[in-house]
């Protein structure tokens, strides 16, 4: 299977959403500012969990904020 890259919307989610910081995020997820960090800048992939709870806190679909290509 080809390389696929996971990439995210999740910086321009939060600057949409009244400039939400990443400790605001984090906090409503559940896990570190790091954590959030990490997965905006595509260090770290979220668990499906965390991914479902990013789409929730944006309330839009889970394909709105990850999608992935070769």
């Amino acid at each position: 299977m080809p390389d696929l890259e996971i990439s995210n919307g999740i910086r321009q989610l939060r600057t949409a959403h009244s400039h939400m910081t990443q400790l605001d995020l984090a906090k409503q997820i559940g896990v570190t500012r790091q954590t959030v960090n990490a997965i905006e800048l595509g260090k770290y992939c979220a668990s499906l969990e965390v991914a479902f709870r990013i789409a929730a806190i944006f309330a839009v679909p889970l394909e709105s904020v990850f999608s992935f290509h070769k």
